[in-house]
């Protein structure tokens, strides 16, 4: 990480601290936003005039000896699928034109509680039906290291207003992948938290059984930081990482290493190497039913979203872009004895997972199996292979969508050509994961 780039949890320390102002931050991050995002595509909406008002509103409350916490002050992005009052909701799409939020969801109500500043709306694959963020209909976003790259999707423009220092944090959506997909391509820390534990009330819904909401963000304390608030419990704003040394994490190889571009693998085995020298316990584990992953997640999530969009699929279907109104449309055609069987696939994964994890503080495999992909190519060579975009950059993530099992990544090297690589933790509870990623970290950082 650049010297002259904070994490969310140095920042909130300084403000608390009172040796820099909000307002001051939000301007830096409003004035990159103007010098940046015309190249970048990360924003739908800039809140400015709102956000400085929040800024001013943090700093005045700081300096009375009112703190509300560590996301006081802070400048946060929100992917435009998650409502914030007053403003419009577009789900990155003209199916939504005109539509703006009576009130805040849940999470935008309690980071606005928490004192957030909210700094904009995200760009973000329509629907969030999608892994690269392209089908967009304001465009696609583009990758702050390479612009002819993708940033990963479906909350790309969230994971590319972070790297491209515009704010210090934001909230996303993961139905199959969506917060650690570009979180890895932008080497960024992406959680995703456990199924139900946060609320999606205010939130476009994609797939109800799959959905998930969690933050993305730079360090694993920012994301127990952003996890806190979001949460509503009592749960602690930072977390005590645990001791590496004993650590055991399960390996599941079969089926998760099957197919990876080799610098992802290449980094990914120096990750272990350290983490073994350090102490750390690694061991393979398999999964028996993972052949029937994709076609358990693609019959519940396709069928979800196709009743979620049945109305405007008959209303509007000139307004979607062709590619997410083609998979919604073929949800349409999915039988009701595929969508159970499914289910019931969902259930026998769930406790093979499960199982794994028993006697062990979680699962460590990579994020994406290939670095951030170029836009516009529907295919990626792995290995001798030519793999489809969606499936090769769903394949590690989805699982535990099914599952609903927490789940993390992390950033852990680049590939020869500087692009980032992620390493991801699955666990068993939100707060333990936490504590399990907080003590590697460091680990990966060198890798």
């Amino acid at each position: 990480m650049p010297a002259d780039r904070k994490t969310l949890a140095e920042l909130s320390r300084s403000l608390q601290a009172r040796t820099i102002t909000s307002e001051a931050v939000t301007d830096a991050c409003l004035a990159r936003i103007a010098e940046r995002d015309s190249s970048i595509n990360a924003f739908i909406t800039v809140l400015a005039d709102e956000a400085r008002a929040q800024a001013r509103g943090a700093d005045e409350e700081i300096a009375a000896g009112r703190y509300r916490g560590p996301l006081h002050g802070v400048p946060i992005s929100l992917k435009d699928l998650i409502d914030l009052r007053g403003t419009a909701t577009s789900a990155a799409s003209r199916v939504r034109r005109g539509h703006v939020a009576a009130h805040d969801s849940a999470v935008a109500a309690r980071l606005r509680a928490a004192g957030a500043v909210f700094i904009g709306k995200t760009n973000l694959h329509e629907f969030a039906l999608g892994t690269t963020n392209e089908d967009s209909a304001y465009g696609p976003v583009h990758h702050p290291l390479d612009h002819s790259r993708s940033p990963g999707g479906s909350s790309g423009g969230s994971a590319a207003s972070i790297l491209a220092d515009m704010c210090y944090a934001s909230i996303g959506s993961d139905t199959g992948g969506s917060i650690r997909i570009p979180s890895a391509a932008c080497g960024l820390v992406g959680l995703k938290p456990r199924l139900g534990e946060i609320p999606t009330d205010g939130v476009v819904p994609l797939s109800r059984t799959l959905d998930h909401i969690g933050p993305l963000c730079r360090s694993v304390e920012d994301a127990a930081i952003l996890h806190h608030a979001l949460d509503g419990a009592s749960n602690p704003a930072r977390i005590t990482p645990r001791q590496l040394r004993g650590l055991r994490l399960g390996i599941p190889r079969p089926y998760f290493f099957a197919m990876l571009d080799p610098d992802v693998a290449a980094r990914f085995d120096e990750s272990c190497e350290r983490l073994t020298h350090a102490g750390v316990i690694l061991d393979d584990v398999t999964i028996a039913h993972t052949a029937e992953i994709a076609t358990i997640y693609v019959h519940i999530a396709l069928a979800e979203a196709a009743a979620c969009h049945a109305r405007t699929l008959d209303s509007q279907p000139d307004e979607y872009t062709p590619n997410v109104r083609l998979r919604l449309e073929m949800g349409r055609y999915i039988m009701a004895e595929d969508y159970v069987r499914a289910m019931r696939g969902r259930d026998v994964l769930t406790g093979e997972v499960n199982a794994v994890l028993k006697g062990r503080d979680g699962l460590l495999l990579p994020t994406l199996p290939v670095p951030a992909v170029t836009l516009g190519a529907a295919t990626v060579a792995v290995g001798t292979t030519e793999e489809p975009v969606r499936n090769i950059t769903l394949r590690l993530t989805q699982p535990f969508n099914i599952t609903g099992h927490p789940a993390i990544t992390m950033p852990c090297g680049r590939t020869r050509e500087g692009l980032p690589v992620g390493a991801q933790i699955v666990g068993t509870d939100t707060l333990g994961l936490l504590a399990t990623a907080a003590a590697v970290e460091a680990i990966l950082e060198y890798s």
